[in-house]
């Protein structure tokens, strides 16, 4: 999901591919063809300072308890960040009270999808086959091995890290690696949130708190993919979902439907702090109507609100039963903000919209998710491509902090990853 999304619905409750070098139309470039399921990357062993290669490439989510055995930790992790849940000075009292109340409820909406979130398999298997790719476009900087860091599940952000130097990074035999988020829109809550854990690790298994200097001779060279929401090729894959689905209707039918992209709301504390999440979405939108020609009429709006405090409107479920009171029976969700299926598509979306809010009406649908679509991973193989080719260590947005922005955390976090600049140019041709 992409991951703030699980949190948000479980906070509800609170308060392959043609491969080219050269330039190639989208139509070209990115397959059709459904993928096979990844077989099994062998470790790749980092003995070596100063080749380009291998490349660690660490996909980023907020993740989902895999098991519903799983749930409790995963809450009281979630209710523990204050980037994403802030609930003031007495979180660390407020929090575990929360997550042991919700685990029963929540247990039952994993079980209602399944027994568990798919997004560990799908994170997984979209990082294999990205990297697959990726040796064959980039061997200069291959072998690349996928790496997969949750924020609130297994694998968390230390497992993998201690992972990165049992394989051979860092600890002074060097390589470098890639935070790669999979949140294409970029928010303090989830990207930042990420980010602030993989800088605290970094600090304590590589840095000053494990050997005395700040920046130690042969630790891991990082940089980040921090947003990607108008790439072509994420924005090729959403319109290809909707079009595969908007072709069940009839074809006399098909120009009426409405298109409600439906993405993750935040706090409008959090949205006036200056926030670029909805400005990211809103891109997101507009390209992807580009893409189809503004073929139909569409909205924006915002699922999971938590509490009785303001937030992004107008709610998803709001909008569907709305619409649906004015006669607007054949629309299409389109999850716009979510790389794979998690629970608040499964579940928020598939069971409480669809089936309560639409009343299970036939001509209200959900495009599907990226999960394992081809086109989907070309683009994070060719996203991934071009930052490696690039030389910098993160987007030039991420080195500018929101208005309203107060967290020393955040400042020292954006620090250290906009500081490794240095040590990227070198190693670029």
């Amino acid at each position: 999901m992409s991951i703030r999304h699980s949190a948000a619905h479980l906070t509800r409750s609170i308060a392959q591919r043609p491969v080219a070098r050269s330039p190639v139309g989208l139509l070209d470039r990115y397959g059709s063809q459904k993928a096979g399921m990844a077989s099994v990357v062998p470790p790749v062993t980092q003995n070596s300072v100063g080749k380009q290669g291998p490349t660690a490439m660490v996909f980023m989510n907020m993740g989902g308890p895999s098991t519903t055995d799983e749930v409790g930790d995963f809450l009281s992790r979630l209710f523990a960040d204050a980037d994403l849940i802030p609930l003031g000075p007495l979180q660390s009292y407020i929090g575990p009270l929360i997550s042991r109340r919700r685990t029963p409820k929540i247990q039952k909406q994993y079980a209602a999808i399944g027994g568990g979130s798919p997004i560990r398999k799908w994170s997984e298997y979209q990082c294999e086959e990205m990297c697959k790719i990726l040796d064959q476009i980039s061997p200069e900087t291959a072998p690349h091995r996928p790496y997969v860091a949750f924020r609130y599940a297994n694998p968390l952000t230390e497992h993998m890290y201690e992972q990165l130097i049992k394989d051979g990074f860092g600890r002074g035999n060097g390589g470098r690696a890639v935070a790669f988020t999979q949140y294409p829109q970029y928010s303090c809550s989830t990207t930042g949130s990420s980010l602030n854990e993989l800088w605290k690790w970094r600090n304590r298994l590589e840095g000053k708190r494990a050997t005395g200097e700040v920046n130690p001779d042969g630790a891991i060279m990082w940089s980040v993919i921090d947003r990607w929401p108008t790439h072509p090729g994420l924005v090729e894959a959403f319109a290809r979902n909707i079009e595969d689905k908007l072709a069940e209707y009839p074809e006399e039918a098909r120009k009426d439907v409405v298109l409600l992209f439906s993405a993750h709301s935040l706090p409008m504390s959090v949205v006036n702090r200056g926030d670029p999440y909805p400005a990211e979405v809103a891109a997101t939108v507009n390209a992807v109507m580009q893409r189809l020609k503004h073929s139909n009429p569409y909205r924006l709006c915002w699922q999971s609100q938590v509490g009785p405090s303001a937030w992004l409107g107008a709610q998803t479920s709001d909008t569907v039963k709305h619409y649906f009171e004015r006669g607007h029976t054949d629309m299409i969700l389109v999850p716009i903000a979510f790389t794979s299926d998690h629970i608040e598509t499964l579940y928020e979306i598939d069971q409480e919209v669809l089936h309560e809010d639409a009343k299970g009406h036939p001509g209200v649908k959900r495009a599907e998710s990226l999960n394992g679509s081809p086109v989907f991973i070309q683009a994070l193989a060719d996203i991934a491509h071009a930052h490696l080719q690039s030389g910098d260590s993160c987007s030039r947005q991420m080195g500018l902090r929101c208005q309203g922005c107060k967290s020393e955390r955040c400042l020292e976090q954006k620090r250290f990853f906009v500081g490794e600049q240095a040590k990227i140019l070198p190693t670029v041709r």
